[in-house]
């Protein structure tokens, strides 16, 4: 496959980025896409040019890091997989394949397609846990007994890898699916309970706080989630916000 790339290159967080073309030639419908960004950066580095920058780990579709905004979708064009995951079968031979950054106020860019998402570290701070009793009368977790529908959606909920998928996808940069997994994940236990009020009060307001905007109700970010985190989680997510606001 012979390939035209438009690459979001952007020096650092101050400079002003631009779209830069580039030709790339015989590339295997069976390679990733990050190998194929990979076979870019090695003709760049052979011709004198600065590689491109981009965020990858396990490429294994866990740690959701490869965040790429690829012809106007979140991970490209494929469905319930990460960039990494998405192979370049899914591209025609001679298409023009536009790669961005995940773009967000609460997102700014480092360099190129690498973003800072430590946003949503911040918000799993201000309440994504559980704290542990040390008092020596701890009970056992495998001794609580669970209803099965709750542990199947508290499970479902904790499949979110915090990719940012969400946020890219958002006409409103918002980070309430994000959100509401995490919140979600506890408010369906026995464990998350006892800081149920705090938790979701809590990571609501550094939600705020980081600049995300608020829920279009469009379901972007639902289709976008390469792990299909169901939209009913913000609604959970606002029975319990409403929830704690009246009990103070």
């Amino acid at each position: 496959m012979n390939l035209t790339l438009k690459v979001w290159r952007q020096a650092n967080a101050k400079a002003k980025g631009n779209m830069e073309n580039y030709s790339i030639a015989d590339i295997s419908p069976d390679m990733s896409f990050l190998e194929m960004m990979d076979v870019l950066n090695e003709q760049l580095i052979g011709q004198g040019i600065d590689p491109i920058a981009f965020d990858h780990d396990c490429r294994e579709g866990i740690c959701g890091m490869c965040s790429m905004f690829i012809n106007g979708e979140a991970h490209g064009p494929d469905r319930l997989v990460t960039t990494c995951q998405l192979h370049m079968r899914k591209f025609k031979d001679g298409d023009t394949i536009t790669i961005e950054p995940f773009r967000a106020l609460a997102f700014p860019v480092i360099k190129d397609l690498t973003v800072d998402r430590s946003a949503f570290d911040r918000v799993q701070q201000a309440g994504g846990f559980v704290s542990v009793n040390t008092s020596g009368n701890t009970q056992d977790a495998n001794a609580i007994p669970i209803a099965k529908h709750d542990a199947d959606k508290a499970f479902d909920a904790a499949a979110c890898i915090g990719c940012g998928a969400c946020v890219a996808s958002c006409k409103n940069a918002s980070a309430m699916l994000f959100v509401s997994a995490k919140v979600s994940q506890y408010a369906l236990l026995p464990q998350g309970k006892v800081e149920a009020t705090d938790r979701v009060m809590n990571m609501v307001k550094q939600m705020d706080e980081e600049g995300f905007g608020n829920c279009t109700n469009t379901g972007a970010c639902e289709v976008e989630c390469p792990k299909g985190i169901s939209l009913e989680n913000i609604a959970r997510m606002n029975r319990e916000y409403l929830f704690a606001s009246l009990k103070g």
